[in-house]
């Protein structure tokens, strides 16, 4: 029997290996962490990631082939392929502080499978690395493999949360970078078989350990870069008086560019985008490529904007001061379907509101109110980090509240700000919002999902990212 450890239970590990459990009957698949926390809750009812489809998918294997432990040392000695998924959070100190990844958890989990190992192990990266982290990891574990064999592969991982079940039954691709040696080859097959039992053959790719590692920064980097094109665009279809949505739709229908990532919003979020992207300026400035560097650090420039953008029309809108007055933000998670809070917009608009001492009251369908709290008075590359490294008690934040219900988020507030494209904030009732709050009553939408010409016919004045601007809006500074 083929036994299958992987090191991390988050939004990548514990997913990926239901779906392998799933499809792999005949494997063993363990997930191990140091968090007896989240184990716990991997064998509950209730899993600690929301994701559509998960739950079903674990309950069909969990107890037959799928196990979730914190017996980690067991399980890594037993295992024939060991995936690592851990956190590899953006250094705040020493070299490359901001912009290179922390290996440390990664380096540990390296020297912990070399001190436990007793048979030759085929070791696969599935966080996503900088390039030649492999190359590292293979150097640490050969000076303390005592005679043991390690091949390690890199095995990116292209799931988007919110469609990440989907994406593992039916991926555009599988991307294996190994060494080009004989052993090398030997483990890609190894780990091609394991795909093969679901995945068409053809979308099995083999590249070198270097090619799979860039190649997910890459991917990541030109997925944000369209997102901050439009967004861009955003700016000037307000300036002019163009519809972005009609803008985008257009150059969506030529088909070099297609329609995927070109909706204009408040700016995108994710545990990956910014933090690859960071990833990708180091390693351009480490190999004395100045302006390679450059180019990417504009596509977070852009982002972070489009942000700044957002809170400033907000402000000016209602007469230059939101001080004292309850704004209502209806959505936290950084994208629909999910519960992932990790560099979402939200933060960034409302720490701007707050640092105008705005009343914040917050309602978002997944995310709690422990991890909300946790956001906005935390530091920005404290949450990358595991719940149990990060501070104990994080500091309250007075002025803002959080609700479980749209309608009691948006009572007796001047503004309503739409943060998150949640199905159900489209499908509100309006009137009755509108009926309950002070006036004049203004809605933000920072992801365009809202009707605005029937907003605009109960009396809202509405401002929604690169859409004509509502007259009242007119002559009023973007940019502060």
């Amino acid at each position: 029997m083929v036994k299958i450890c992987c090191i991390g239970a988050g939004y990548v590990g514990g997913p990926t290996m239901a779906v392998i459990a799933l499809k792999c009957p005949s494997f063993e698949v363990v997930v191990v962490d140091i968090s007896v926390s989240r184990i716990a809750a991997w064998n509950s009812d209730q899993l600690p990631i929301y994701e559509p489809g998960l739950d079903e998918v674990v309950k069909q294997c969990r107890g037959k082939n799928l196990f979730f432990s914190t017996d980690i040392e067991k399980q890594v000695s037993e295992a024939d392929i060991i995936f690592v998924s851990v956190n590899t959070p953006t250094k705040t100190q020493g070299l490359g502080a901001g912009k290179a990844a922390d290996l440390t958890y990664w380096e540990s989990a390296a020297r912990m499978i070399a001190d436990v190992s007793k048979s030759n192990k085929i070791v696969v990266e599935k966080s996503t690395v900088p390039v030649k982290t492999a190359e590292a990891i293979e150097k640490i574990l050969t000076h303390n493999g005592r005679g043991i064999k390690y091949q390690i592969l890199s095995n990116p991982e292209f799931l988007a949360e919110g469609t990440a079940i989907q994406d593992l039954f039916h991926p555009d691709r599988v991307l294996i970078g190994g060494r080009e040696t004989p052993d090398g080859q030997k483990a890609i097959q190894s780990l091609k078989d394991v795909y093969a039992h679901w995945v068409p053959e053809d979308r099995i790719i083999s590249t070198n350990l270097w090619s799979a590692e860039l190649s997910k920064l890459a991917a990541n980097a030109f997925l944000a870069q369209r997102i901050s094109s439009v967004n861009a665009m955003s700016a000037l279809c307000e300036a002019t008086g163009a519809d972005v949505s009609q803008v985008s739709h257009a150059v969506g229908k030529d088909t070099r560019i297609g329609p995927k990532f070109l909706n204009a919003s408040v700016g995108f979020g994710g545990s990956c985008f910014q933090k690859d992207i960071l990833n990708l300026v180091y390693i351009c400035e480490c190999n004395g490529l100045p302006e390679v560097a450059n180019y990417w650090k504009q596509v977070i420039k852009i982002n972070d904007y489009q942000k700044k953008r957002f809170v400033n029309r907000l402000v000016s809108s209602m007469f230059n001061t939101v001080s004292g007055k309850k704004i209502s933000i209806l959505g936290f998670a950084f994208k629909k379907d999910t519960g992932d809070t990790r560099e979402t917009p939200a933060i960034d608009v409302c720490k701007g509101l707050l640092g105008d001492k705005a009343h914040l009251c917050i309602y978002d369908p997944q995310v709690t109110e422990d991890q909300i709290r946790r956001d906005l008075s935390m530091n920005k590359f404290d949450l990358d980090h595991p719940v149990h490294l990060q501070p104990m008690s994080p500091s309250s934040v007075k002025q803002v509240s959080v609700v479980w219900d749209a309608y009691e988020a948006a009572k007796d507030a001047h503004g309503v700000c739409i943060l998150t494209e949640w199905d159900e904030f489209k499908t509100l009732d309006y009137q009755r919002i509108f009926d309950n709050m002070q006036k004049p009553a203004f809605v933000f939408d920072g992801r365009n999902i809202v009707n605005v010409d029937k907003l605009r016919e109960i009396g809202f004045i509405v401002y929604s990212i690169g859409k004509p601007l509502d007259p009242w809006l007119k002559d009023m500074p973007a940019v502060a």
